[in-house]
């Protein structure tokens, strides 16, 4: 596969970095190790560093010539809390903690991105590298901001990438507007009255009230949104109960929502909301609903759409860009930053496979050296090279 040839020289490095990271994933705010890692990694090549930011987040500024002009790239770091099954000789060596969705991969990216450009150097202006914790929903871009970011190491505009499992290998995607949608996540808790199983009658049956809700929160998407909007709302953990023959004082619902606008994710905040207060009263029990803005609609601006687009061109070929994907209901923290500086988000293809957040999925290292060559040379062409 095509990528610059500098980067093709360390490529064996690459795949020994992100195989070490994928051997040993940290959790949201807990990347102390790959932090570290990252940090030496990026002062060995002469970049100024800077730890800490949004608490495990890491900076590194790597200034070319007299432009003032300034690129911000982005990587993400942390791993999903859930086990990997796979058979690979540096699978997780923590159990709870895998690297299912890639961003062992992204890291290694960015860190490629960022040798290859301290070596060379053939820009004007400056790049800031950002690596970024807590991407997993716990909302590491949003501290990151809240920490001063863009502040302290202001960007002109800023791209991402994110590994495609569903192929093929080198295909870059991408278009303006609206790429992956905007999420809640909500918990709802249900409180009624406990009792002996034989004796039902003695209860108010918290298991029965949350599977009536559950039913009644899929008939949201289907009969109260429009269907010309995209919408998902799922439900994702129900938890009640410890015992063959106790009825539970409590159940607990939790899930997702996803939306692409913001009246629409207004509308099915309030049904649940309006359909957790019927049926309470309807079974004279106690529902308490919680529902949390996760993830901001991820947005592209059209002029760094553009330029990605043609940087990919130089790496990948034309005949490997895709230029009008559908936009995915998955979600993606990078929202937030766009939501502060112009910038792009694009998918880079891997060999086919599991999906990510499957516990057999597999990154694919052929792909290391062609994303850091797209980072590297986004950079390039836009600081005037």
């Amino acid at each position: 596969m095509p990528a610059l040839p500098r980067i093709l020289e360390f490529a064996d490095e690459l795949v020994a970095i992100r195989r070490d990271l994928h051997a040993h994933p940290e959790i949201g705010f807990e990347e102390q190790r790959t932090s570290g890692i990252v940090a030496e990694k990026l002062a060995s090549w002469g970049i100024e560093v800077f730890r800490g930011i949004g608490k495990t987040g890491v900076v590194g500024v790597l200034r070319g010539g007299d432009d003032g002009r300034r690129v911000g790239l982005r990587a993400d770091m942390d791993a999903l809390p859930m086990d990997e099954e796979t058979n690979l000789p540096y699978r997780s060596k923590h159990p709870g903690r895998f690297h299912g969705c890639g961003h062992d991969g992204h890291t290694t990216m960015l860190l490629g991105a960022a040798r290859y450009l301290a070596g060379t150097r053939n820009f004007n202006g400056t790049v800031v590298f950002i690596f970024q914790p807590a991407e997993e929903g716990l909302g590491g871009a949003r501290a990151m901001l809240a920490d001063g970011l863009f502040q302290r190491f202001p960007c002109d505009e800023i791209y991402a990438l994110h590994n495609s499992p569903e192929g093929p290998q080198g295909r870059v995607s991408l278009h303006s507007g609206p790429m992956m949608a905007g999420a809640d996540f909500f918990d709802v808790r249900i409180t009624g009255r406990g009792a002996h199983g034989a004796f039902p009658q003695q209860a108010n049956d918290p298991t029965v009230i949350a599977v009536t809700l559950a039913q009644a929160m899929q008939t949201i998407v289907s009969r109260n949104t429009d269907p010309a909007h995209p919408a998902v709302v799922s439900i994702t953990q129900i938890h009640a109960g410890s015992a063959y023959n106790v009825i539970p004082e409590s159940a607990r619902l939790a899930g997702t929502v996803r939306t692409f606008d913001d009246g629409t994710r207004e509308l099915i905040r309030g049904r649940i909301r309006a359909l957790a207060a019927g049926i309470a009263a309807s079974f004279s029990a106690t529902i308490e609903v919680d529902i949390r803005d996760i993830f901001t609609v991820l947005e592209n601006h059209e002029p760094q759409t553009r330029a990605a687009a043609e940087a990919a061109r130089e790496i990948v070929g034309a005949e490997r860009i895709e230029l009008e994907p559908r936009p995915k209901m998955a979600s993606e923290d990078f929202a937030d930053m766009l939501r502060a500086v112009p910038g792009a988000y694009f998918w880079l293809g891997q060999t086919p496979g599991p999906a990510v957040h499957n516990p057999g999925y597999l990154f694919d290292d052929a792909i290391l050296p062609i994303g850091a060559s797209l980072l590297a040379r986004i950079a390039e062409r836009q600081l005037g090279t």
